[in-house]
């Protein structure tokens, strides 16, 4: 049987009312009351109704959480820490797959039907315009890994991508690489375009090394493995920046599947250090993207909207490093 709101406040000798004070934040209640009715819902076994409560307060405290890549292990990583970090501040969330979507509109109705209290938008290949659009709809909403603005519309946390291709490429060139290749996931994500535009401006600054480019059409293993095989039957560079490590560990295989050797004969770099690129049999060298710091961030900006929705929007960047381990040269 369901314990009641009213067997509650019977035991403790109170009114219905100061029970659900006890249980909404911000509400006047006395230590006293608020003892009493604890020790009485400790006894009963009672647990407030959120869903019922949320029709008092007009807040639900679902958290939408949308994505658009559920082929790149990465967002597993990403999500654990999202719903451990929102629902240690009493944010529920709710996640949502956006792989086939492409009008921002649908989603925002979607979303509304729920009536989230606030939306996180968790993609580095999603426009710009789909963060903007929960904005436009008067729905709190901060945008996770998404592209950097000096003057953003919404809340952004991320990093720079165009300087994780300069990173790159600088990475390599120390290496003694000098002919290289670029390999990116969707040529449409804003992501792709900034990394790449990085590795190629960096290449201006480091005479002799000639940079070639292929896209992959979307961050995942088997994309990355194909875009490998393409590369291998053309003219094959001497070290690639698979600009993200799903991608690079497609790439890995298909090395190996060719009898080259990453590292000896073949370097590879990828981006964010997922917990598999430093799995046994992959020793990835990667940039790290500092994710923890990233969600934990995008929470922070999210539960300070909920209680000023007004705040100005602000972007903030994370700086990466290079995580060295074996698929490039040793560093001179």
């Amino acid at each position: 049987m369901v314990v009641t709101l009213k067997e509650v406040a019977e035991l403790a000798g109170v009114s219905r009312s100061a029970v659900s004070r006890a249980y909404t934040e911000g509400a006047s209640v006395s230590p006293k009351t608020r003892r009493k009715v604890e020790r009485a819902a400790l006894e009963l076994g009672y647990s407030p109704n959120v869903l019922a409560r949320s029709l008092n307060t007009g807040r639900t405290s679902l958290i939408g959480l949308v994505s658009n890549n559920f082929h790149n292990p990465i967002f597993l990583e990403i999500f654990d820490l999202f719903t451990k970090g929102l629902q240690a501040r009493d944010l529920r969330p709710l996640l949502v797959n956006l792989s086939d979507e492409t009008d921002p509109q649908n989603s925002v109705r979607m979303l509304k039907q729920y009536s989230v209290d606030g939306v996180i938008v968790a993609s580095s290949t999603l426009p710009t315009d789909f963060a903007l659009a929960f904005r436009d709809a008067g729905v709190a909403v901060v945008h996770a890994f998404g592209k950097y603005s000096s003057s953003p519309n919404v809340h952004i946390v991320g990093i720079d991508n165009v300087e994780c291709g300069r990173m790159a490429l600088r990475t390599l060139a120390q290496r003694g690489y000098r002919k290289v290749g670029f390999i990116g996931g969707p040529q449409n994500a804003t992501s792709t375009q900034d990394r790449l535009a990085g590795f190629q401006d960096e290449a201006t600054r480091h005479p002799g090394v000639t940079v070639q480019h292929r896209f992959a059409g979307q961050y995942s293993f088997e994309a990355g493995r194909r875009a490998m095989k393409e590369q291998l039957t053309d003219d094959r560079a001497e070290a690639y920046f698979c600009a993200d490590d799903v991608l690079s560990i497609g790439a890995l295989s298909a090395l190996r599947d060719h009898g080259l050797m990453p590292g000896r004969d073949v370097g590879v770099i990828g981006l964010n250090d997922m917990e598999m690129a430093a799995w046994a049999g992959i020793d990835l060298t990667t940039i790290r993207q500092p994710i923890r710091q990233i969600v934990s961030s995008a929470i922070e900006l999210m539960a300070a909207m909920l209680s000023e929705p007004d705040r100005y929007p602000e972007a903030r960047l994370f700086p990466c490093s290079v995580v060295e381990r074996g698929t490039l040269r040793p560093a001179p």
